[in-house]
């Protein structure tokens, strides 16, 4: 049997070492990842330069590389934070079937609960933005015919109006996409209005419709598609909640949140201003007008806190 007053002393020097190692912790810089496209080198610019201003110190590792890779490093405590979309949650979780992921504070908090519960992962304030599939139309179209939503795009088609879509294979025939807005908005496009183009590169969908290739006026795209503004390209909006919700989140470690609680005040009020127009307009300066994503997320930082 170990002598109590050596089972004291270990004790002690068992939480002497647990406290160096919790100070260690709270000294460590915040790892701050992103996802490798032009969404995620803008808001993980975002989130680093935030944080960094707030005076707490931070390691870059943006665009680290696809949703997989980014998902599986913070969990594996790697990195600390990295933005990520609230309907991934339905992958995430194996809840694909669920009808939570169609309603934004649904999916928020379902997504919210789940991470938090099982993996330790903290989901803080959403941007408004929704980066899910999308029917966009050309600029003069919506202004003549006065088209903000499907429903009335889909008046548009029921009078015989002009129009004829670009879009991937997938969009075209996958049941949650093109064949769910047309059951529930109750058009039907033939195949002479379809331009099937192969991959699912929302660049080339945008582009056939803003050059009008094959008589092309409408596109596939993402709601916040960065060259849907420079393209003068119309997102139809899903006022009948047919696709899941993917507002852009940042997610943290709840052990590095207990030891920074500064950081969700910090972020808070950027993901706040983040509408769709805001974040297709950012997502655009980098991918159409080519600047710097970190000129970008400086200059929308600083006009936020003037």
């Amino acid at each position: 049997m170990m002598n109590p007053v050596l089972t004291r002393l270990a004790a002690a020097a068992a939480g002497t070492l647990m406290t160096l190692s919790v100070a260690q912790a709270d000294d460590s810089p915040v790892v701050v990842a992103s996802k490798i496209d032009t969404e995620g080198s803008v808001l993980g610019q975002l989130i680093l330069q935030r944080l960094e201003n707030g005076g707490l110190e931070v390691e870059n590792r943006l665009q680290l590389g696809t949703t997989s890779i980014v998902r599986e490093a913070l969990t594996a405590g790697e990195i600390d934070l990295y933005p990520e979309y609230t309907g991934n949650g339905a992958f995430f979780f194996d809840m694909a079937d669920s009808a939570a992921w169609k309603d934004a504070e649904q999916a928020y908090q379902t997504v919210k609960d789940a991470d938090r519960e099982r993996n330790g992962l903290v989901w803080l304030t959403p941007a408004e933005a929704n980066n899910t599939w999308a029917i966009s139309v050309r600029g003069e179209l919506a202004r003549e015919h006065d088209l903000a939503s499907l429903e009335d795009l889909a008046d548009y088609l029921d009078e015989g109006g002009d129009f004829k879509l670009a879009a991937s294979a997938e969009f075209v025939e996958s049941p949650q996409a093109l064949p769910a807005f047309q059951e529930a908005y109750g058009f039907d496009l033939a195949d002479d209005q379809l331009l099937v183009l192969s991959g699912g590169n929302t660049a080339a969908t945008m582009r056939a419709a803003a050059q009008q290739t094959s008589g092309v006026n409408a596109a596939m795209t993402y709601g916040t598609d960065g060259g849907l503004k420079a393209l003068d390209l119309v997102v139809m909006d899903d006022t009948l909640g047919v696709q899941p919700v993917y507002q852009p989140t940042p997610v943290v470690r709840e052990s590095v949140l207990d030891a920074h609680p500064e950081i969700e005040t910090l972020l808070a009020p950027v993901f706040e201003a983040l509408d769709r127009d805001t974040l297709q307009r950012l997502n655009g300066d980098v991918a159409v007008k080519g600047l710097d994503p970190a000129q970008v997320a400086s200059d929308f930082l600083d006009n936020l806190d003037s």
